[in-house]
């Protein structure tokens, strides 16, 4: 029988303005998008690691993250970059 001891994703993650548009309320969807994703991270507890976040001239936002798979454990993973 096989089980997963550590298990972690890693991805690219991008926040962005579906049309196009790059007005500042735009740019506001976007930045609350972002913020409702890590928000919702932290209440579920699940752990992650930011590695990178990148913020485009048209507003989007992109994030590189290492994350918890489900409920897995995650081992020392998460302290490597």
């Amino acid at each position: 029988m096989k089980r997963i001891q550590k298990a972690c994703l890693t991805q690219t993650v991008i926040f962005s303005n579906h049309n196009g548009e790059t007005t500042a309320y735009a740019r506001k969807l976007i930045e609350e998008e972002y913020k409702k994703y890590i928000k919702k991270l932290d209440v579920s507890r699940t752990k992650y690691q930011l590695l990178s976040e990148h913020k485009n001239d048209d507003g989007s936002i992109v994030i590189e993250i290492k994350k918890q798979y489900n409920n897995s454990p995650v081992g020392d993973y998460l302290n490597q970059v």
